[in-house]
């Protein structure tokens, strides 16, 4: 997946997407806008698919803090001459706030189902608290101790 930083039109008036990682698309979808995510091909460097930015599409925060957290958009905040701001909530209820800039689209929604394009990390994105965490340790060792 790669997230599109610029639309814009290039020599002779051909337009292309510019993504995070460098990456030029030629002749992009018109229904493609900055900040949506697309598929592409590793072998032919063509778009297979891609994903709005949209309130339900499935996200995972790429920077700050709550770096590596997946959920679903639930709204959108703009604030002219500062940073956009954008609400997410995870499978578990947790909800949360972050700018524009560390979201990174990796799914689709239709209102029931989500379904992210990419694996997801071995706890799906979820963030426990500290007394979940040392839990879940202690009962890691406690069988060790007890061999």
């Amino acid at each position: 997946l790669c997230k599109v930083k610029r639309i814009s039109k290039g020599a002779k008036a051909i337009p292309y997407a510019a993504t995070h990682d460098g990456r030029t698309i030629r002749y992009p979808d018109p229904l493609i806008k900055v900040n949506d995510s697309v598929k592409v091909d590793l072998e032919t460097g063509k778009r297979v698919d891609f994903v709005k930015f949209d309130v339900g599409n499935v996200v995972m925060v790429t920077g700050g803090r709550n770096l590596g957290r997946v959920g679903t958009i639930t709204h959108k905040e703009k604030h002219p001459g500062s940073f956009d701001i954008i609400h997410v909530k995870d499978a578990v209820g947790n909800a949360f706030a972050t700018r524009l800039a560390n979201i990174f689209v990796i799914g689709k929604s239709d209102g029931k189902t989500t379904k992210a394009l990419v694996s997801l990390p071995k706890d799906k994105g979820i963030k426990k608290t500290i007394l979940e965490e040392a839990a879940i340790r202690l009962r890691k060792e406690s069988p060790e101790k007890s061999v």
